[in-house]
């Protein structure tokens, strides 16, 4: 089968705008806990693209782990390559895709570092493992093998061995604050329906839409 052959007609419902919330943020927890509803695996699965100092994007799957009125949060090294790349140039994009309903979010926005409180709700809520990799992990950097990886977490395994193990200070939370998102619903031939969220200068949000 060659990838041309590769087709889904989507025909599940429209999107208009005169039936969206207001405000994108409230959409989106709409859309989202559908999505939740929907799909089985990870709906908070999520494209992050961020951009070098030399110009070049780069591109992850990261997962959301908060949405509200001030953003989109998620947790990552801040010595990472994303780490970086945030730092020299602090915006971002996001995209989801949730093929059960046929949608697919957009964002687009500047980026700031959450505050360490929030770090250590989000750091200790996580399973002991998760704390130990984040601790012992200098990610996106060469290492010799597996092996010395997981003998790094022993060390600190017996370490901390009963005891709370310190959140390492590079290690914590992004929060991406829109001044974009766009809803994108599938449609017959593919037609389909995209209605952007732009943020004014006034503060207020303007839906616009698009071209498929």
């Amino acid at each position: 089968m060659s990838f041309a052959d590769l087709r889904k007609e989507y025909m599940q419902r429209g999107l208009d705008e005169h039936e969206v919330d207001a405000n994108p943020l409230r959409q989106f927890q709409i859309w989202f806990d559908a999505a939740r509803a929907a799909t089985p695996l990870e709906p908070n699965a999520m494209a992050l693209a961020t951009v070098g100092a030399d110009g070049r994007p780069s591109v992850r799957m990261v997962l959301l782990k908060g949405a509200d009125e001030r953003g989109f949060v998620f947790y990552t090294n801040y010595e990472s390559r994303k780490g970086h790349e945030l730092a020299n140039s602090p915006w971002a994009a996001l995209a989801f895709f949730w093929p059960e309903m046929e949608r697919q979010v957009r964002i687009e926005g500047r980026v700031e570092s959450v505050s360490a409180a929030e770090s250590d709700a989000y750091f200790y809520s996580r399973p002991i493992g998760s704390q130990l990799s984040a601790s012992v992990s200098h990610q996106s950097e060469v290492i010799a093998s597996r092996e010395d990886l997981e003998q790094r977490v022993a060390v600190l395994s017996a370490r901390y061995q009963s005891q709370v193990i310190p959140r390492p200070e590079n290690w914590g939370g992004y929060r991406i604050i829109p001044t974009a998102i766009e809803f994108w619903q599938g449609r017959p031939n593919r037609l389909h329906d995209r209605l952007r969220y732009r943020l004014l200068a006034s503060g207020d949000w303007q839906i616009e839409r698009l071209s498929p």
